[in-house]
């Protein structure tokens, strides 16, 4: 400690504490991590997990291997610049910048060198086989009786993560298999594993991988599933029953690179946009298996319910769903019913009160009802309620979509009129078979009388109505 004198003469005492590269303890030695609202101890393997992981150190920024910027191969230069530069994630501020300066500003070099990030984005396959720990690919196909029937390797460090990321699918003619769902009159083609399910799911190896542990990235395909395996395990704080909800970037430079060149969202995890693929197209939720030393992620293979398909995804975009809602509304479509404590234990969410988050739009559309009556409270998927608005078009309704469906909803009011006059409310609600608010319809039902469309008579419950222009006897 020092005694200073400050500007308006009083004096203060001055402690200076220098940066340690260490991991923070307590004064008696122990080790926490906080996971959610509580501190858990850390102990054993853990401690070097830790050490690994903690902010001091950066593997991306080491220039340890000592190899000159020069030495970076042109022509992925060339390509990472390219994609960067054509990217509108990137801002103009940063395409007007030269190649040299681009790679300082990725931190893919540091002076005259390339950095670990450099070596293994830019630099040539020499230079990724130095690193040690540059990700390796191997795809292995078993048959009925878990035999091994093909393999294909890439391991010769010709090809980035990014290269990676996008020519294993279209190289692994297995994924390019594909099974019909019905679609109306017609069918429609659904990849057995669609394109951007398995690239997610490399982007999340690629990624996510802790780069100070050795091991190759395993694809295995059976009859019934597909596993992606990545050494390493999960960041400290992610759990296979949080990491939907848990944000940890182990990787943060190579997170941002694969963001610009459109290839992550770089705010998540990724696991999120897996659980939105696969409940969007009627499937199992994944399965995420922690190992003492690696990390598998499980997609079964096929289609739980191939009818809900084409009904979700319309209304999703009909809706214009969040992520979150598309991912809820997937879940209670694919169980049909969901009460209140399943859906936590599907999504890992703490409490009942916070699946209005998630639902809120959903039971305003009606494509969801609760029902609160019974304990616990259910939610349930009203399949002819979003079938009906599956086949909605708003093309006439230049207004908007809120417009569009208010739209929709009286012209089927006065249809229902027109051939049942003098009906009264809850008779045109019940035979509409179209779940809607009893305040909305009842909004509905006045601004067709205000704007000359349907006439009443008689008083509150008891009125009936026609439309304009009938004889009534």
């Amino acid at each position: 400690p020092e005694i200073s004198v400050a500007d308006n003469k009083a004096e203060f005492i001055e402690l200076k504490i220098a940066k340690s590269d260490g991991a923070a303890s307590t004064t008696d030695g122990k080790f926490y991590v906080r996971i959610g609202d509580s501190c858990k101890p850390i102990l054993g393997d853990e401690i070097l997990r830790l050490a690994n992981e903690r902010a001091g150190y950066s593997w991306e920024s080491q220039t340890s291997l000592g190899i000159n910027r020069d030495m970076a191969d042109p022509e992925k230069v060339e390509e990472l610049i390219e994609s960067i530069k054509s990217s509108d994630r990137v801002k103009p501020s940063v395409k007007q910048k030269t190649s040299h300066e681009l790679l300082d500003h990725y931190h893919l070099a540091e002076g005259d060198f390339l950095t670990n990030l450099g070596l293994l984005c830019v630099g040539n396959h020499h230079g990724r086989a130095r690193l040690g720990t540059a990700p390796i690919v191997q795809f292995i196909k078993y048959n009925e009786y878990n035999e091994k029937r093909n393999k294909i390797s890439w391991d010769d460090h010709s090809l980035n993560p990014i290269d990676l990321s996008r020519v294993i699918w279209s190289e692994i003619p297995d994924f390019l298999e594909t099974f019909e769902v019905s679609s109306g009159m017609y069918r429609r083609s659904i990849p057995v594993f669609a394109e951007e399910l398995v690239r997610e799911l490399l982007v999340n190896a690629f990624v996510h991988r802790p780069y100070t542990q050795r091991g190759g990235v395993y694809i295995k395909l059976y009859l019934d599933r597909l596993e992606i395996t990545n050494p390493g395990r999960l960041p400290l704080g992610v759990t296979p029953q949080n990491a939907l909800h848990k944000t940890v970037r182990r990787n943060e430079n190579l997170a941002r690179l694969f963001h610009d060149v459109g290839l992550m969202e770089r705010e998540g995890s990724g696991i999120d946009k897996l659980y939105e693929i696969l409940l969007s197209q009627g499937r199992e939720l994944p399965e995420i298996i922690e190992r003492d030393d690696s990390v598998t992620v499980v997609v079964k293979r096929g289609i739980f319910k191939p009818e809900i398909v084409e009904v979700i995804a319309k209304v999703s975009e009909l809706l214009r769903l969040e992520q979150r809602e598309r991912i809820a509304l997937g879940l209670i479509a694919r169980n049909g019913e969901l009460s209140d404590v399943e859906f936590c234990d599907y999504l890992n969410i703490d409490r009942p009160s916070e699946i209005t988050f998630w639902t809120r739009r959903l039971i305003d559309s009606g494509v969801v009802k609760v029902l609160n009556s019974s304990r616990p409270t259910k939610y349930m998927f009203d399949f002819d309620h979003a079938e009906t608005l599956a086949i909605l078009e708003l093309v006439d309704y230049p207004a908007g979509l809120e417009r569009g469906i208010a739209s929709y909803i009286q012209k089927m009011i006065v249809e229902d009129v027109e051939k049942n006059p003098g009906s009264q409310k809850g008779d045109i609600r019940s035979r509409m078979k179209l779940h809607v608010a009893k305040s909305i319809f009842n909004r509905h039902i006045k601004e067709l009388i205000d704007s000359g469309k349907l006439i009443s008579e008689g008083a509150r419950s008891n009125s009936r109505y026609w439309t304009s222009g009938h004889e009534r006897s």
